[in-house]
């Protein structure tokens, strides 16, 4: 099995597949990100549905980039016969999801093997397969795929196989087409202008981006990788494109994320303005508008892409796991934690995109100040935190600490942008939740927050302080002391991460400060210290 950083991502902003460096796609979710896999070998083994295309006998590729640009993958695989070239990519959807390969001959004659085990509902059902007009035809149950390719298939073990010689000069498409099994075969892409269409789409995008002077490279990949994670339909922003990928291998803290967390997708919208993708911004924002609809006491950290509530968790027994890790799981039971932390991050950044420029929406500030009036009555209450830990609720220093971010920035909202509001009493609140804070999160022996009240353990989490706070640059095994705020009440605070690494809790993220250390910096958000 491949290891995960060896995978790939191809797309077409509905959902994503895998690709291994052994030419295999080992993941693909039809149609939708959180749809059924009908390649799940990531998660168990061939025989739970992959496609491998790779010359015959080869176990790794020689080299592979995307193009610049783009979400177009290139695999280059030499041998002593020659040299050939594997383009991968999802054109963006038209009538019907399509995976695109296209074999290139570069030199010499080399003879290829397309091996297609189709494996719906997560690796587990056997498709009905049928070679008719020229293409072969699976279904089972509610999905349908038709392969396209000008070289013979026949069946070979429960799988698909193509043998063929590739010389230099060739090209020989495969176009992997999913539909529901009700309807007629959608019409066949042409692969060579769904290549240029496909390349066009990623290279006007990414030239969009307002990048930095150094690592340009790493971050329009970066760009586009959120890009991908992103269901164009409805503007959700999915955590990843799989499930069940184990936070520690061989354990069973394996959770699906093919959903929209709230405070991830907050980060990538921050990420996104950042680079001036305001298009992308205003489609999340207005996702978001839309799924928190009604109660903010049924307010979720999570959503279904098109903003479902109910996501029902339950495990695949026939799947052994990415490498052994189980169970495998489908949905995510943390729908139904109380997670404090939200309310704020949600108001958060709802102020970080009216401060960037996003054009002011009167649904969005009726929105915060309805989650404003429910914070109020309940930032006192013990959550789950922002690791959605599966035991006793606490009084989580981090969600505290957002509590009283989401105060500050209805403050500062009334204060710098016009809008109405309860100012003074919101400036309490915020000033009250500052000195709980510090009076029973903060270890002062230690000078450092811990992650819940009288707790002696840390958290990476409250690291995110240093997004906000104004702290001065650290000498290599001092403390990282934080200058004096207006009004504030507590002692010397810290984050200790700013020496060494903090010992995190458990979680399927986690939360670095490498980034901020030796760093003098502030940002116009966070909890103030001294």
């Amino acid at each position: 099995m491949a290891r995960i950083e060896d995978y790939a991502l191809i797309g077409d902003l509905q959902t994503a597949a895998l690709v291994g460096r052994d030419g295999s796609i080992d993941w693909l979710c039809l149609p939708r990100f959180d749809s059924a896999a009908c390649f799940a070998a990531l998660l168990g083994d061939e025989g739970n549905g992959r496609w491998r295309l790779a010359p015959t006998g080869a176990t790794i590729s020689t080299r592979r980039s995307y193009r610049p640009g783009t979400l177009v993958l290139e695999t280059v695989w030499d041998s002593a016969e020659g040299s050939v070239l594997i383009t991968d990519f999802m054109p963006l959807r038209g009538e019907a999801p399509d995976v695109v390969r296209i074999v290139e001959g570069r030199s010499g004659s080399v003879e290829m093997c397309s091996e297609l085990v189709l494996r719906l509902d997560y690796g587990h059902v056997i498709p009905w397969v049928r070679h008719t007009d020229g293409q072969l035809s699976a279904v089972a149950g509610p999905d349908a795929l038709w392969l396209r390719t000008p070289v013979p298939t026949h069946g070979e073990n429960d799988s698909s196989v193509s043998r063929f010689r590739v010389s230099a000069g060739q090209r020989v498409p495969f176009v992997l087409t999913w539909q529901v099994s009700h309807l007629p075969a959608p019409h066949p892409v042409d692969p060579e202008h769904a290549l240029s269409d496909t390349e066009d789409y990623w290279t006007q995008w990414s030239s969009r981006a307002q990048l930095p002077g150094r690592w340009q490279d790493p971050v329009q990949r970066s760009l586009i990788t959120l890009k991908a994670l992103t269901y164009a339909p409805t503007g959700g922003v999915v955590a990843a494109a799989t499930t069940s990928l184990p936070e520690q291998l061989g354990g069973a803290r394996n959770w699906d994320y093919r959903y929209c967390w709230l405070r991830d997708a907050g980060y990538t919208l921050q990420t996104l303005l950042d680079a001036g993708y305001f298009e992308e911004a205003t489609a999340w924002r207005e996702w978001l508008l839309r799924a928190v609809a009604g109660d903010p006491a049924d307010l979720q950290i999570l959503y279904g892409i098109t903003g479902t509530r109910r996501l029902p968790e339950w495990e695949v027994s026939w799947l052994g796991g990415y490498e052994g890790a189980t169970p495998v799981r489908i949905g995510n039971a943390a729908a139904g934690q109380f997670q404090l932390d939200v309310y704020g991050e949600v108001i958060d950044t709802l102020s970080r995109a009216r401060d960037a420029g996003l054009a002011a929406e009167a649904d969005s500030w009726d929105l915060q100040t309805a989650l404003l009036d429910f914070l109020e009555s309940h930032w006192t209450d013990a959550d789950n935190g922002v690791w959605e830990v599966r035991g006793p609720a606490r009084q989580f220093v981090h969600s505290k600490a957002m509590a009283w971010a989401g105060f500050d920035r209805a403050v500062k909202a009334v204060q710098n942008s016009g809008v109405d509001g309860p100012v003074d009493r919101w400036r309490a609140l915020r000033q009250e939740i500052h000195d709980e804070v510090c009076a029973h999160g903060y270890d002062a022996e230690r000078n450092t927050f811990t992650q819940f009240y009288g707790s002696k353990g840390l958290d990476a989490a409250v690291c995110s302080f240093l997004r906000s706070a104004t702290c001065r640059r650290p000498t290599r095994g001092s403390r990282a002391p934080c200058r004096r705020s207006a009004g504030s009440s507590c002692g010397t605070g810290s984050c200790s991460a700013t020496t060494r690494e903090p010992t995190p809790a458990p979680a399927a993220r986690s939360t670095a400060c490498k980034a901020t250390r030796g760093r003098s910096w502030r940002a116009p958000s966070g909890m103030p210290m001294r």
